[in-house]
């Protein structure tokens, strides 16, 4: 037999009873095309087949792609299944209905969010995590496991945790207790840029557990903010004092002035050029990020809120106070 790479995330799940309740919570359609990351030897996978159009399974272990394939040669299943093999983070996902996997438990961060930025909309996804990491997903502000992986799940899809499955359904069995998450995105998403958000929440959670005034008194964080903020003033007609000229606006006077003062008048050469200077706005020399940061904590509410404790729509209203004052996180 074969012998499975653990180190890999090599858990086979064996427990015929765990297979058919996933397939049963998945609500497979006969027209529906399923992605299985690290299908295994393919026990979930040949029950899929029975039920759907096709099933896209991607594998890294060129053992287990032969398994498989051994597995439903000779078949009617045989012409469902597309096999891709290489590491799922590094291959463009193709177009699918649902998604349905017992994942490698080292890639379930950066594939969950891999999942929920991509487009288009899939209708589902029924995963198998690691019974922490599936309690965080679903976590709900104050609780103890409540972190930035939760707020930006819960963000971009509506998560609920379905079942537990034991460590003796597997083979060989894992360290850890496990569970079934179904998370299905939403769509239309949330007018929010993704990047933004998750700048500002990343700062937030660093110490859930600090006060907003304190987590953003980090010279790091106001030394990003600063570069920030100074790239979108440049971006808006916005110079550090008198003497300094956006490169784009210089280039403009120039050029204008040169041609307008061959045809009119000085006096109006002069109106150009303080029409130009009326739309430039200055940083004054003495500017401080990290009281803007404090003002704008102040002013939205959440100067002494922790993190622990705020949901979405305290993000959102903080990410919207920030930016209005030109201060950006990405």
């Amino acid at each position: 037999g074969i012998l499975f790479n653990t180190g890999a995330g090599q858990h086979i799940l064996k427990n015929p009873l765990v297979v058919n309740s996933i397939i049963e919570k998945a609500a497979l359609r006969r027209t529906d095309v399923i992605l299985e990351v690290g299908p295994g030897t393919g026990n979930l996978t040949v029950k899929m087949l029975e039920k759907v159009k096709k099933v896209i399974a991607c594998e890294i272990d060129p053992r287990l792609v032969g398994e498989l394939q051994k597995r439903v040669q000779g078949t009617c299943l045989a012409n469902k299944l597309e096999i891709k093999v290489g590491d799922i983070l590094k291959t463009d996902l193709p177009f699918f209905d649902a998604c349905v996997a017992n994942l490698p438990y080292q890639i379930s961060s950066p594939f969950v969010f891999k999942l929920l930025l991509h487009r288009p909309f899939f209708r589902c996804a029924i995963l198998m995590f690691q019974r922490e990491f599936a309690l965080r997903l679903v976590a709900k502000p104050g609780t103890k496991l409540y972190c930035r992986l939760s707020i930006n799940t819960q963000l971009l899809a509506r998560v609920d945790h379905l079942m537990k499955v034991g460590k003796n359904n597997f083979r060989p069995p894992p360290k850890v207790e496990s569970s079934v998450v179904r998370i299905e995105p939403k769509n239309p998403p949330p007018p929010i840029n993704f990047q933004e958000w998750d700048g500002l929440v990343r700062i937030a959670f660093v110490r859930k557990n600090k006060t907003l005034s304190a987590a953003f008194k980090s010279s790091a964080v106001e030394q990003l903010l600063d570069h920030n903020y100074r790239i979108h003033c440049s971006l808006h007609n916005t110079v550090k004092s008198k003497k300094v000229t956006i490169v784009m606006k210089k280039l403009e006077i120039k050029h204008v002035i040169k041609i307008f003062s061959i045809y009119v008048s000085r006096s109006f050469t002069n109106l150009i050029k303080h029409f130009v200077s009326c739309n430039t706005v200055e940083i004054p020399e003495n500017f401080k990020i990290g009281e803007k940061i404090q003002t704008v904590l102040k002013d939205t509410g959440y100067s002494e809120k922790r993190a622990r404790s705020m949901d979405i729509d305290d993000f959102i209203r903080l990410l919207h106070g920030f930016n209005s004052e030109g201060i950006h996180f990405s």
